[in-house]
């Protein structure tokens, strides 16, 4: 008969431990602990079942800083205390407790549960305090309060997703405990398929789990939730500065094209007084959705077409899809073939999935020589004077919708499966087209916009909801979840005003324009075979309320613009 100790297995007893830079390191009866200070308030907290720790993250790009620690060993914990936070080690079983400097309970690991194993699958229990609440993860829908809910990381193609749907495209496990002893955060630095739990289906704990790989979490104390966020988004990164047209209204659906619609729209904008910074180009400017081609019929000559819209005062933002199609003689694919940047099975087969082009090669982002690759071939648009990039599609999205985990990604050296490697593909595209963009325009600051990412992503992408419906629900869904994205350190955020999926009436439009106008990133799309959805496609009433708003939207831009260098 199986014991409950073959079942699930805690860490144990601390057999042994030192002092470390910030911190202190040991052995348990499972494996292996670390508890180091990364700056005054926050700590980062590791278990391992192997002899040591995987040193990389894509998420955090601060190294820790001199931090001065008191270190109390008694027979029973293990304490260690800074100027914003102490920390008590139960000896016995590796329990954690959290306090502030005034001595109270700001969190605590669950009696009995703490850190878990349960085959592969690593889970902290934490204790749920009197009138604790949860606020943050980022693209989450439901209540802006995560108390007796449950979510899932993990990057998923939620095309039309309703008010309740999770996952959705984006991932930051990072959360906030409010109570009235304190504020706390805890990000869960781990991108396998992670877990969170907030006391649903049971009143004893919140947790955090991920399928696989390490418990490797910090801990960030604070005053206040603004404080949190400051903590946070110094480990895992600040935005750059956006260039200024990228905050003013930008235009698209699923497509304009040929190239005459394009010339019409802008000329439309600017006849109708209607403000404007961007008009955005969906997957048929390309030549069979091949990215870095362009249609030979409807855009037949590109550059003119982009130093109209310059001399017209509009950008261009180009969408850019991960998928590079399978044929011989498309220039991107036999270069992709020659350098070896595509993502393999295990046994180095080219994987090949399904979306617009057909069969396709997605590269490795997670690779050096790939970014510098792809860095190549955004030079092809940056040459041209496109300043704006739409990274899409990069969950990894095809057909079917289920990505083979046997995939494997090369992790800058760290070699993994697309288990660990699947969360951040979308992130390390968006690095790799930012990186590219900014290399080659010459001082210009590029916009990038993703729909897929993880914690950090904000470094590299401003990142938009996805595909949302043209219902009231969905308009009012979309400012929870970018308030929610603002809490997990993604400053630069928006949705479909509008909606992408269906067609709005002149009443929703009208509405959701106006709350549209107050979001970081502002922009109409809708999609394919859908009436038209510009300011003046609903009539006169609702073009003069659009009018009006988008107006306001621009004589607020140098305050949205100082707050973004705040």
């Amino acid at each position: 008969m199986l014991s409950v100790k073959n079942v699930v297995a805690n860490p144990g007893k601390v057999i042994d431990f030192e002092s470390i830079s910030n911190g202190v390191a040991g052995t348990h009866e499972s494996g292996i602990f670390r508890i180091q200070f990364f700056n005054e308030a926050i700590v980062n907290i590791r278990f391992s079942r192997q002899n040591k720790f995987v040193e990389h993250s894509y998420a955090v790009c601060e190294k820790a800083l001199p931090v001065s620690i008191r270190t109390h060993n008694t027979a029973d914990n293990i304490e260690l205390e800074s100027k914003g936070v102490r920390i008590i080690i139960n000896k016995d079983d590796l329990l954690l407790t959290f306090l502030s400097p005034s001595g109270e309970i700001l969190n605590q690991d669950e009696p009995g549960l703490g850190t878990t194993w349960n085959g592969e699958q690593v889970t902290t229990y934490k204790k749920l305090l009197t009138g604790e609440r949860f606020i943050g993860l980022g693209e989450k829908t439901g209540p802006l309060d995560r108390r007796g809910n449950g979510y899932q990381h993990w990057n998923t193609d939620a095309f039309g997703y309703g008010t309740g749907s999770d996952p959705l495209y984006c991932s930051t496990p990072f959360y906030i405990g409010v109570h009235d002893k304190g504020v706390y955060g805890i990000f869960f630095d781990n991108s396998y398929k992670t877990h969170f739990n907030f006391g649903a289906s049971n009143n004893r704990f919140a947790s955090f789990s991920a399928d696989a790989g390490e418990m490797n979490y910090y801990f960030i104390a604070g005053e206040s939730v603004a404080e949190i966020i400051q903590h946070y988004s110094w480990l895992t990164g600040k935005m750059e500065m956006p260039p200024l047209w990228s905050l003013g209204y930008q235009q698209c659906r699923y497509s304009y094209y040929p190239d005459k619609e394009v010339s019409t729209l802008v000329k439309t904008f600017r006849d109708k007084n209607i403000p404007a910074d961007a008009i955005v180009l969906d997957i048929h400017y390309m030549d069979a959705y091949k990215i870095f081609t362009w249609h030979p019929q409807h855009f037949q000559n590109p550059d003119k077409l982009l130093e109209e819209l310059k001399s017209n005062g509009f950008e261009t933002v180009l969408m850019c899809d991960p998928g590079i199609k399978a044929e011989k003689g498309y220039a991107t694919y036999d270069d992709g073939m020659k350098e070896d940047v595509f993502i393999k099975y295990a046994d180095g087969v080219n994987y090949e999935g399904q979306v617009w082009p057909g069969w396709c090669h997605f590269p490795d982002f997670s690779k050096a020589k790939t970014r510098n690759w792809w860095a190549k071939w955004i030079k092809t648009y940056a040459d041209k004077g496109v300043q704006g990039y739409w990274n899409d599609m990069n969950e990894i999205a095809t057909w079917g919708q289920v990505l083979p985990e046997n995939l494997i990604f090369d992790f800058d050296g760290h070699p993994t499966t697309s288990r660990e490697g699947r969360n951040i593909f979308g992130m390390m595209m968006a690095r790799a087209t930012y990186e590219g963009a900014k290399k080659h325009l010459n001082g210009k600051r590029p916009f990038n916009l993703t729909r897929s990412g993880f914690s950090g992503i904000q470094r590299y992408a401003a990142v938009w909801t996805g595909d949302n419906v043209s219902y009231d629900e969905h308009m009012m869904l979309g400012v929870r979840l970018v308030n929610s994205m603002g809490l997990a350190g993604i400053p630069f955020a928006g949705y479909d005003v509008g909606g992408f999926v269906g067609e709005a009436s002149s009443k929703l439009f009208a509405r959701w324009i106006s709350i549209g106008a107050l979001s970081p990133f502002f922009r109409g799309h809708t999609m394919i075979n859908s009436r038209d959805s510009e300011p003046w496609s609903f009539g006169e009433e609702t073009e003069q309320i659009a009018r009006n708003y988008i107006r306001l939207r621009y004589k607020l831009l140098p305050y949205i613009y100082s707050c973004f260098y705040e």
